[in-house]
């Protein structure tokens, strides 16, 4: 999209009537799905700043262990170069939890940086280039709803812990804390599940279905033995009613079940039967890998499934001249591809962007360094801090 489609896309973000959209800004509220334009109206994501890169790192020199900047593997190469420490959520965490920087800039997306304010100190401050940058799959699993959901549990014999993905909400990782369970990660997830079995206890996964089942699946827990919690099902009027109750589940499937999903999802890594059917066709004798947060019918048909750091180091370990088809966010996929060119073929199984991920660039990343504002702080209300640090605490313990 050229500057002149961005200019005409800016107009059009002031002068449309948009009543829902006036009525989040109004309560404060961060809504991660609102159209990619809006959310960048100030600014196109691709806009340059001229001298930026050497205008960034002065300042860094300037502030050396003043300052630290963490960079997911999504994040444009423009921004990764800028990062002290490059890698996947879990990495990242580690290091914002044992950083006595003063300042910590966090490029990737909201729940990172929240988490990064949970485990840093009251002296220490976590901003964002773009705090627009959100995550859907968060929004799709709200307090109140995990909180009918758990009331549901309990009152049908209870014996869960909640396990709660980091692409969440605070104050869901509040709540997993408060309630004995922890976060876990698309790396440790099994070692997570496997935590809360050793307690004798089942779980319940929020908010992405997919890495939920998945994971089950790799622990050799039967179909019947996992089950979707429907937090929009009604359930039943009145005790007589016959059907499923609450969570669009009956009494018998409940009893059965060992881990209980919630029905989110990343739309980074939805991917199709097809699309793996594509892949075998275009290139044979290819290997095919792909994030555990996509389906578990389409991971089931890939060669292998692992977490952003696990699909790098699968690729590292490929004999030269391979093909290998990759599924998951696409700036991760072509930075992979020019790394391993000439020794091995790296392409997309489809090409998919995290739009949200991409809200993030040099240019911003510049003004926050130069201008230190308020609004770009991210803050954890403090009643929050200590039951979502002890939910990530005993992540980082597994």
């Amino acid at each position: 999209m050229s500057n002149a489609d961005y200019s005409i896309l800016n107009f059009v973000c002031l002068v449309t009537p948009a009543p829902w959209f006036l009525a989040c800004l109004w309560s404060g509220q961060r809504v991660s799905w609102i159209p990619y334009f809006m959310k960048g109206c100030y600014m196109n994501p691709g806009e340059q700043i001229d001298g930026a890169a050497s205008a960034i790192e002065a300042i860094r020199k300037e502030l050396g262990k003043q300052l630290l900047i963490l960079g997911h593997y999504y994040q444009r190469d423009e921004v990764l170069r800028h990062a002290d420490v490059v890698g996947d959520s879990l990495e990242l965490s580690r290091r914002a939890a044992e950083s006595s920087a003063e300042r910590i800039v966090f490029c990737g997306v909201h729940f990172m940086a929240e988490s990064a304010d949970i485990l840093t100190g009251d002296n220490q401050t976590v901003y964002m280039p773009d705090v627009n940058a959100g995550c859907p799959m968060a929004d799709m699993a709200p307090l109140r709803q995990v909180e009918k959901a758990w009331a549901d549990l309990q009152a049908r014999g209870g014996g869960w812990l909640p396990v709660v993905y980091v692409n969440s909400r605070a104050s869901v990782k509040a709540f997993c804390g408060m309630h004995g369970g922890s976060t876990c990660t698309s790396s440790n997830a099994a070692k997570v599940f496997q935590w809360v079995f050793a307690q004798d206890k089942r779980v319940l996964f929020i908010p992405d279905e997919h890495l939920g089942t998945n994971t089950a699946h790799d622990l050799g827990l039967p179909d019947d033995a996992v089950a979707v919690y429907d937090p929009d099902s009604p359930g039943r009027s009145a005790p007589t009613e016959p059907g499923s109750e609450q969570g669009g589940l009956t009494a018998d499937a409940i009893a059965r079940t060992r881990v209980l999903v919630w029905p989110g999802y990343c739309h980074v890594h939805m991917f199709r039967i097809v699309d793996i059917e594509a892949a075998r066709n275009q290139y044979p004798g290819a290997k095919v890998i792909v994030h555990p947060e996509t389906p578990k019918a389409v991971t089931r048909l890939a060669d292998a499934h692992g977490s952003t750091s696990q699909i790098i180091r699968y690729v590292d370990s490929q004999p030269e001249g391979s093909t290998i088809v990759v599924g998951t966010e696409l700036h991760l996929v072509e930075r992979m591809a020019r790394q391993h060119q000439g020794r091995r073929v790296i392409v997309p199984l489809r090409p998919s962007v995290c739009r949200n991920m991409a809200l993030t660039n040099e240019a911003k990343l510049l003004l926050l360094l130069e201008g230190w504002l308020a609004e770009n702080e991210v803050r954890v209300a403090p009643e929050l801090k200590h039951p979502a640090r002890q939910a990530l605490e005993r992540m980082l313990a597994v």
